[in-house]
């Protein structure tokens, strides 16, 4: 039903007042609408974002429903057993609060138990010796040990007590009803599943996932009874109905009869922090994100804050001088995030030092415009493998008030891991902490004591929601993005593409977008780039190499007090979602 409304309404648009934003020589059109807009990954839980703002809610309110609506229609990504970052806008109090729900480490974990290692004096290890075999490290990547404490029933439920309008029960009655009476298998979650070999070797997620042995087919009716039924503890108890009672039961004893590591203090133990976000300036515009432990905020406003020393403007959107900048700028940022940034509650992270004048003036300093920087330049740092299978929806309402939030399993489907009894999906989040010692300019990010591994930690992440204010202080773009290390990249390319080539939301989204880490001398890009800058790009050094899509932004760009909604088309089964007047 909202698609349709919303086609009429971007009709009505183009023929009167929008004429300058949207025109037909663009591809790429954005959906219109003047109320409430929700872009997700997923067009179902859109749409059920949509049905709590027609009944009363608020941007809050929309997103704890389509946070948990995501863990039925997108389950490789959206999620109960997983965690994330959010920005929560309330215009009334014109106040940004960030909210860190990331999941952290249990508490009685450490190196002996994780990985059956211990040294000759009978003491436990801090970190891996050197002659640790690597193929251990699989024990975080898949099965029961590798989950850290989930963190997202807190951390939307800490944003709908604080900033939520309608009541707890009739924000998930939709939702629970969608897991009772089950969705239609989309070709995607079909090969997603298919493409997933570590849910064939748990017995729950193959009960669920799987008929007999093959991968439930696209157009195959899923339901979700258990998740259901841990909806409804969650609707009737609150925070106690997942981190206190039955479903922590279940999931402690699953637990502790697999070798995992939680116990029930882990979950009654977990709070979501509400914090002040990291923010900096771009043109005149506030650029607001997640701060520690999210590394990509850093990352992305460390770039931003290079950036704003050269003219983009006065170069073209697909030009070899911009993908040039933007390599530069987050190579530059990633060393950032990778030398520095942890848990802040373990690690001291000189956040304002990193995003400060004297650092940003050093690093365009060491910037040549001729030829792509080499690795001995800067500080180089090894790269975790991160996942890109996080998800990202952004949401607004009639009244102003907005929700930016991106969270994670980890890998697809996380762990791998269904707690039976539950339908609660695991994360793979232990696998994003470090084990390794050593010297951090020779061996890399793998020993950065930032983000080493101590019982009790949030891993380092590189989810980054992002809001922006322009220069009278009005909310002008709600973005962000999955793709593990990939999500600054994208999210800049479409911060840029707005703010300094003035292009819509949707042209913004769908330009090429590019990736440098480091301490490699090459670049990732997709393969709609021009073949021209490809060979021009080799030419300044920057050794490139096709990859596969970056990212999947999901944006709302206010305009005259117009919302303008582009879901990334990399993904399928994206989609905005708008509510009428």
């Amino acid at each position: 039903m909202y698609r349709f409304l919303t086609l009429l309404i971007i009709t009505f648009s183009i023929n009167t007042s929008s004429r300058s934003y949207i025109d037909y020589e663009s591809p790429y059109h954005p959906v219109v609408g003047k109320s409430g807009m929700v872009v997700s990954q997923n067009y179902l839980s859109s749409d059920i974002g949509i049905e709590i703002l027609n009944i009363g809610g608020n941007a809050v309110d929309a997103a704890v429903a389509v946070g948990f609506s995501l863990a039925i229609t997108l389950p490789r990504a959206g999620n109960l057993g997983g965690g994330g970052f959010m920005l929560v806008y309330i215009k009334e109090k014109n106040e940004i609060f960030y909210i860190d729900y990331r999941s952290k480490s249990p508490l009685n974990s450490n190196l002996e138990n994780i990985f059956n290692i211990k040294d000759d004096s009978g003491k436990n290890y801090e970190t891996v010796p050197k002659n640790f075999d690597s193929k251990k490290y699989d024990l975080v990547d898949t099965g029961y040990k590798a989950s850290a404490v989930p963190g997202t029933v807190a951390g939307l439920l800490e944003a709908h007590s604080r900033f939520g309008k309608l009541k707890l029960k009739d924000i998930l009655e939709p939702v629970i009803k969608q897991a009772k009476q089950g969705i239609v298998v989309s070709y995607d979650l079909s090969k997603a599943i298919e493409s997933t070999p570590r849910l064939a070797n748990d017995p729950e997620s193959k009960k669920i996932y799987f008929d007999n042995d093959t991968p439930i087919q696209q157009y195959s009716l899923l339901k979700l009874p258990d998740l259901a039924n841990t909806l409804t503890l969650i609707s009737k108890h609150g925070r106690d109905g997942f981190y206190k009672g039955e479903t922590a039961k279940k999931i402690v004893e699953a637990m502790q009869k697999n070798n995992g590591l939680m116990s029930l203090n882990d979950f009654s133990d977990y709070k979501a922090y509400i914090k002040k976000p990291i923010s900096t300036e771009y043109r005149g515009n506030k650029v607001y994100t997640a701060g520690p432990p999210s590394g990509g905020g850093i990352t992305l406003l460390t770039a931003l804050n290079i950036l704003s020393y050269f003219d983009l403007a006065k170069y073209k959107s697909n030009s070899v001088m911009t993908y040039h900048l933007f390599s530069e700028a987050l190579r530059r940022g990633h060393n950032n995030r990778s030398s520095e940034v942890g848990d802040p509650l373990y690690y001291d992270v000189p956040t304002s030092e990193l995003l400060s004048e004297k650092r940003t003036k050093e690093l365009v300093k060491s910037i040549s415009l001729k030829r792509s920087t080499k690795t001995s330049v800067i500080k180089p740092i090894n790269i975790l493998n991160e996942s890109r299978d996080t998800t990202h929806y952004s949401i607004i309402d009639s009244y102003g008030n907005a929700v930016s939030n991106t969270y994670t399993l980890g890998a697809s489907f996380g762990s791998g891991v269904t707690i039976p009894g539950t339908g609660v999906l695991m994360n793979n989040q232990m696998n994003n902490l470090m084990y390794r010692s050593g010297d951090v300019e020779k061996e890399g990010r793998g020993v950065s004591p930032g983000n080493r591994f101590k019982p009790g930690k949030r891993p380092m992440s590189t989810m980054a929601p992002v809001m922006i204010f322009n220069k009278k202080d009005e909310l002008t773009l709600i973005t962000g993005s999955p793709g593990g290390s990939y999500i600054p990249g994208a999210i800049l390319r479409v911060i840029t593409g707005v703010i300094d080539f003035n292009l819509n939301i949707g042209d913004a989204t769908m330009l090429p977008r590019v990736h440098k880490d480091w301490p490699y001398e090459g670049i990732d890009y997709e393969k709609t780039l021009s073949s021209d800058i490809v060979k021009s790009l080799n030419k300044l050094g920057h050794k490139t190499s096709l990859n596969k899509t970056m990212g999947s932004t999901q944006s709302v760009h206010i305009v005259d007090g117009i919302k303008y909604g582009y879901s990334d088309l990399r993904r399928p089964n994206a989609s905005v979602a708008v509510q009428l007047d």
